[in-house]
């Protein structure tokens, strides 16, 4: 693992004390991590890549999806949340903050692992990989935090599938934002917009400078969109060109977990599999009877499939945590 100071820590700020509104200042292209609590909630990509972390709350009247429950229930829960984001490698990961019966606080190291951001708690002041979750240096050394369900999706899918969906709200600069111009100006602009484009990845690629990491794969590209699921010691990396090559639905396993992965357009989700066979027709689900939205797992007569905890990010990003053979389709 490769480790470099890079900024002073905290000179990206995370978000401590989020607010929400239905109103947001961006496009209807720009994507957003959404948890789905109700009413489910959107934390745009665009504002995160200006903080990197959300610390959240979802509070005793929300209700969280859970990717361990039957198909289409939920719990009601207090629950201290990470909304993170790594803009290099373009990892969204949902993380709950509570390890060992203590709540943790995270910030931005100033480091990149594997060019890849480095949380710290501020608690114990341990490291975290943000795409793996687990504690690479301080107290809490090894330990991994539990990844919850979210997904990714563009904030015009997000408004027509959660009518009644919130979304965080710009931070401005007396609060710990962006200095000088107001947040809607600030937020406008997209500073990874160059590297998201180029070829290269890593931060050298972003920087414009010096001798750029290498990729010497042929079958998948080091940016490559992967929404990666791990449990039980098993981890699969699931490409959106794999997945939509396969008809866009793919049943598969991951350690003792089954699981179901549908990929419409360049969106990409993972579900429990109930075990019924589908079809993707016209970007939705049929099956058992019934027509299913990818997006959100819910049928026209009711049921909802029950969303897997994920990590969607970059296929470098991936196998620099998981290897070159965790990779569904490819060898």
């Amino acid at each position: 693992m490769h480790i470099q100071d890079v900024l002073p820590r905290d000179a990206i700020p995370s978000i401590d004390d989020p607010t929400f509104g239905t109103e947001y200042i961006g496009h209807d292209e720009d994507d957003v991590i959404v948890v789905e609590t109700t009413p489910a909630r959107a934390y745009p990509v665009r504002i995160l890549s200006y903080h990197e972390i959300v610390n959240d709350v979802l509070g005793d009247s929300d209700r969280i999806e859970s990717g361990r429950c039957s198909p289409g229930d939920s719990i009601d829960v207090s629950r201290p949340v990470a909304v993170t984001w790594c803009p290099i490698c373009a990892s969204a990961v949902v993380y709950d903050r509570e390890v060992n019966g203590r709540v943790l606080t995270f910030g931005t190291s100033g480091k990149l692992a594997d060019d890849a951001l480095v949380m710290y708690d501020r608690e114990t002041e341990s490291e975290w990989k943000q795409p793996r979750g687990k504690a690479i240096n301080g107290p809490l050394d090894g330990h991994e935090l539990s990844v919850l369900p979210a997904s990714v999706i563009s904030w015009e899918q997000f408004r027509s599938d959660y009518p009644d969906g919130i979304v965080l709200q710009p931070v401005h600069g007396d609060e710990g934002g962006p200095q000088g111009e107001s947040p809607r100006t600030v937020y406008e602009m997209t500073p990874y917009e160059r590297y998201d484009a180029a070829e290269g990845f890593g931060l050298r690629e972003m920087r414009g400078e010096g001798r750029k990491r290498s990729w010497d794969r042929e079958d998948i590209d080091a940016k490559a969109v992967v929404l990666g699921l791990t449990h039980e010691g098993g981890a699969v990396g699931y490409p959106v060109e794999q997945v939509q090559s396969a008809g866009g639905v793919v049943s598969d396993s991951v350690g003792e977990l089954d699981v179901l992965i549908v990929s419409s357009d360049d969106d990409i989700h993972a579900f429990e599999d109930p075990g019924y066979e589908f079809e993707l027709r016209d970007g939705m689900l049929y099956g058992d009877g019934a027509k299913w939205d990818t997006t959100t797992g819910r049928s026209d007569d009711g049921r909802t499939l029950a969303r897997v905890p994920s990590r969607r990010l970059y296929a470098f990003a991936w196998q620099d945590d998981h290897g070159p053979k965790s990779f569904y389709g490819l060898t």
